[in-house]
């Protein structure tokens, strides 16, 4: 049966893709990741974002990656891997295998290098869904593509059945408000801003796409909880103490200096492949400093 949109909801860790001391992906650190994440009660998980590397991994890599979590996983929750490519053949063929490897649905990214018109981006998405049998969650991040989408665009993907949510990475409160009052109830909205997670689910979003859910899942999803139980001030506090973490996490290109955040908290992940590197030294400080100052309400190792 098809994921609907209704399935697509609460607090989705971006999933970091482990490495080994050879630079090799650790299957079994993976595994370990997504079980504990289950454990803790995550609503879905999204491997190979860009928490996951998508464009440092190989197509073949790509593909081990969402069989091994779809494998751990076994039906728990929602496996939507994110389809990072730049244009619609890679886009394709990725989506396929994931199919094929039992995603869920997939997280696609707006066409970026070449960029087209409103209409052109339309009829991207069109032609993949029509090409896959999986839905589709819009992925909108311009700080990375530096394409955004009018609400009217996205209003008409959700219309006619193209996409069934969306991760919406941007800063802008504004046209998020204008998105979230386009779709309705015909699609999930997804926050993909940390800091502004609990303001996102206060006003729309039906969960969020998190890098730090890795970490600290359960406290995101207490944040999640209250901010859409109308609980916004105690959301809104809890999320202001982690404000000199997610500050440090995002310094540096993600996700060079969350690993290095798990790292510190015991659950090495290896380091980024290039053309990442580890954090300097001045964030690897900020980092240190920032989680000494989050008490410890992680999940165990």
């Amino acid at each position: 049966m098809a994921l609907a949109p209704s399935r697509i909801g609460g607090v989705f860790p971006a999933l970091v893709t482990p490495f080994d001391a050879d630079d090799r992906i650790d299957f079994s650190a993976l595994r370990k990741l997504v079980a504990r994440l289950l454990d803790a009660g995550v609503h879905g998980l999204v491997p190979i974002g860009g928490t996951g590397e998508y464009a440092a991994l190989s197509q073949a890599e790509r593909t081990q990656v969402v069989e091994t979590v779809v494998d751990e996983v076994s039906g728990r929750c929602p496996v939507v891997p994110g389809v990072l490519a730049t244009g619609f053949e890679d886009a394709r063929q990725a989506a396929q295998e994931f199919t094929s490897a039992g995603a869920d649905a997939l997280m696609v990214i707006t066409p970026y290098y070449a960029t087209g018109r409103q209409d052109g981006i339309a009829a991207y998405f069109r032609r993949l869904r029509s090409t896959v049998d999986a839905p589709i969650l819009l992925y909108e991040i311009p700080g990375r593509t530096n394409v955004a989408l009018e609400a009217e665009t996205v209003s008409a993907l959700a219309d006619d059945g193209t996409i069934i949510g969306m991760k919406y990475s941007s800063y802008d409160v504004p046209q998020f408000i204008r998105v979230v009052a386009a779709v309705g109830d015909k699609i999930s909205v997804l926050s993909g801003e940390e800091p502004l997670f609990a303001t996102h689910v206060a006003i729309g979003a039906r969960g969020g796409v998190l890098t730090t859910a890795n970490l600290m899942p359960e406290r995101w999803i207490e944040i999640y909880e209250d901010a859409r139980n109308g609980r916004l001030r105690k959301a809104l506090a809890a999320q202001k103490a982690l404000d000199p973490l997610l500050r440090a996490v995002f310094a540096e290109t993600n996700p060079g200096p969350f690993r290095h955040l798990m790292e510190m908290a015991g659950h090495p992940c290896g380091a980024p492949r290039l053309p990442l590197l580890p954090p300097q030294e001045p964030v690897r400080n900020a980092l240190r400093e920032a989680l000494d100052r989050v008490d410890r309400g992680l999940v165990s190792a």
